[in-house]
């Protein structure tokens, strides 16, 4: 006879769980019966940074997604919730910044070039960590859509865009004093 523990193990439940369910395709609406005959519904999730780890109010934002996308799964339309993380120009660049400094560093020796590599390997080593906390709190996402805001495809659409907009005259480049700064480090 089975017995319930008296404590519960998530990580024995949830983890395994998880991964049988994005195995099956379940958060792929083209795997869905009937696929063409439903109504789209998506969500492109606002992508966490790639800053170290999610906090409250991601966790607050993900969950409101993920009931709507959920809700809309179980209301019959072919719902997407499109998973991604963001480079976070201004906060990444303070944090590796930061980084740097500790090991006697500054990106304005290095240079541009080089400085572009420690924000990639940053990436690489908190970009997976927030992608895994959203996995662990289980959002329903398509992960094989799953994006990062510096891929490549992305860049080259999001300057088509700017550019369309700035030929069009609907936008413009300015000269403008600026009395911002976000690193104490680099303020006059």
């Amino acid at each position: 006879m089975n017995t319930l523990s008296k404590t519960y193990d998530p990580k024995s439940v949830e983890a395994p769980t998880y991964k049988k369910w994005e195995k099956s395709g379940y958060f792929n609406p083209d795997k869905l019966p009937n696929v063409k005959k439903r109504k789209p519904y998506s969500i492109a999730m606002p992508p966490p940074n790639v800053t170290g780890e999610l906090h409250i109010g991601h966790a607050l934002d993900l969950t409101t997604q993920d009931i709507l996308i959920r809700w809309k799964r179980m209301s019959g339309f072919a719902a997407l919730w499109t998973p991604g993380t963001d480079h976070a120009g201004i906060a990444t660049q303070i944090l590796v910044e930061r980084a740097l400094r500790e090991n006697g560093i500054s990106r304005h020796e290095i240079g541009r070039k080089k400085f572009l590599e420690h924000v990639w390997q940053w990436k690489e080593r908190y970009g997976e960590r927030i992608v895994e906390q959203v996995r662990r709190i289980g959002a329903s996402c398509d992960w094989s859509r799953e994006h990062f805001t510096m891929d490549p495809t992305l860049t080259a659409a999001v300057q088509k865009a700017f550019m369309t907009l700035y030929d069009d005259g609907l936008i413009y480049r300015g000269e403008r004093v600026i009395h911002w700064c976000p690193d104490e480090h680099l303020r006059p």
